[in-house]
């Protein structure tokens, strides 16, 4: 079977998903404008944002979390959407959360 690269859609919201998430400088608008010349449409190009934006935001939680924890601070982050649960003692959580839109990042 014969390798097929990426239809250049895929690659461009993969990279716009990518670009969001790691709060990249140019923040993948060059990627948005090819979506959109490929006639992505929008509702699907708002759900890789949203998913994009929920992973980034639910990591810089986690990332102050354990700062937190490991720095005996007794300071809570502040929540730009809903934030997950930390126990002392993490439970076994899902291998993600749905977006405050109820998208699924899984």
């Amino acid at each position: 079977m014969a390798d097929s690269p990426l239809h250049p859609s895929i690659v461009a919201m993969v990279s716009l998903a990518a670009n969001i998430a790691a709060n990249h400088p140019k923040n993948g608008l060059c990627q948005l404008e090819r979506l959109r010349g490929f006639g992505i449409a929008e509702e699907q190009i708002e759900m890789v944002v949203d998913i994009a934006r929920h992973i980034r935001d639910e990591a810089g939680q986690m990332q102050d979390h354990a700062f937190n924890e490991e720095a005996k601070l007794a300071i809570a982050p502040v929540a730009v959407s809903p934030a997950p649960t930390f126990l002392s003692e993490p439970a076994k959580a899902a291998c993600c959360t749905p977006t405050a839109k109820g998208n699924s990042c899984c």
